[in-house]
């Protein structure tokens, strides 16, 4: 366990993408991406930039979690170059897990990722301060990184940033130096952070990781600039924006199609690192704003459709979304998709 914050407290090593050996579809392997050390900014270290995989819970008939699933698809992140694991996230369907399901999909996660990358995984679920604390520590206690903070648990929708801030500094206090992120999850509603907020949050020292739906280039460029030279780094979620804030300094990108095609932005983000400015670069930030919009179809049900279709032993399960509802047309669409990504990968490779 304390092995794993040694990741965040006394520096990573640097990390490249491993051989995915027997999981999905076989494609032309690119080029894994550079990933920086990390840089000391006082008492925390910088978590590595690159692509954060948001991550998917695999369910059994019974929606009982499908724990053996978990491990294939968390080799298979870490496998195509995922750089670090948000784990018990929206994606995972956090909302629908009981507090000990949430922490079994980290444990799950932190047994398969030890070693190789970092991980961290949201720990507020109610407007109580004194809960949201005791669960943090719980999330911590498992071996995370990182415990991720929701925004819009944290305060109400009528409650101002004054109140937000109030909140988060009792946070601090009850949870001791266990390091955070936050997250701007757009369920129950969505709450996005100011710049003045963010550059406190990065100030405080206590901060590693923010996973930003702002969604608007003009705000993501403040955001970033609030950050520069504090521990918080910034990952954006949102895929037709991704080129431009990571031109702008972003740390990283955390969409949810990466769940899909995880390689594309792994791709996208080695060619920004080189400072590669070419059609190249155009091009493929073009195909993946428009496939993004399929892979967000019926999330993350037919997400988990696209996997299967990649070889993944997924079942197309959700407990947010009934399989009953997977019409032929949307399978056909997941189809193309794959058929689009495979054709990506090999004109990127040729």
């Amino acid at each position: 366990m304390e092995g794993r914050r040694n990741f965040i407290r006394k520096g990573l090593l640097g990390m490249a993408a491993t051989t995915l050996a027997g999981i999905g579809t076989a494609l032309p392997a690119l080029e894994a991406v550079s990933v920086n050390h990390p840089q000391s900014t006082g008492d925390l270290k910088k978590i590595p930039g690159g692509l954060w995989s948001v991550m998917l819970t695999p369910f059994r008939d019974n929606l009982a979690i499908d724990n053996p699933a978990l491990e294939k698809l968390t080799e298979f992140y870490i496998g195509t170059g995922a750089n670090g694991l948000f784990a018990n996230c929206a994606s995972s369907e956090m909302y629908e897990l009981s507090p000990e399901e949430r922490l079994q999909i980290i444990r799950t996660t932190l047994k398969i990722a030890e070693g190789k990358v970092p991980v961290v995984a949201s720990g507020t679920f109610t407007h109580s301060v004194n809960q949201n604390a005791e669960f943090i520590k719980q999330v911590h206690d498992t071996g995370v990184d990182a415990v991720v903070l929701i925004s819009s648990i944290i305060a109400r929708r009528d409650e101002n940033d004054d109140k937000l801030k109030q909140k988060i500094e009792q946070l601090l206090k009850l949870t001791g130096n266990i390091p955070l992120g936050i997250y701007e999850c757009p369920s129950p509603y969505k709450r996005l952070l100011s710049p003045e907020l963010m550059k406190w949050l990065g100030e405080s020292g206590r901060f590693v990781y923010h996973k930003d739906t702002s969604c608007d280039p003009d705000a993501i460029r403040l955001k970033i600039k609030a950050v520069e030279d504090t521990s918080l780094s910034f990952f954006n979620a949102d895929t037709p924006t991704a080129l431009s804030s990571l031109q702008d300094g972003g740390a990283g990108l955390s969409p949810i199609a990466a769940n899909c095609h995880p390689e594309l932005y792994v791709e996208l983000i080695k060619m920004v690192n080189r400072r590669e400015n070419s059609e190249r670069l155009s091009w493929l930030n073009a195909r993946l704003t428009v496939m993004d919009g399929t892979a967000g179809m019926m999330y993350p049900l037919l997400a988990k459709v696209f996997l299967q279709l990649r070889g993944l032993p997924i079942k197309p399960i959700s407990r947010r979304r009934r399989a009953g509802g997977i019409t032929k047309d949307a399978y056909l669409r997941m189809k193309a998709l794959k058929d689009m990504f495979e054709d990506t990968m090999i004109q990127l490779k040729g």
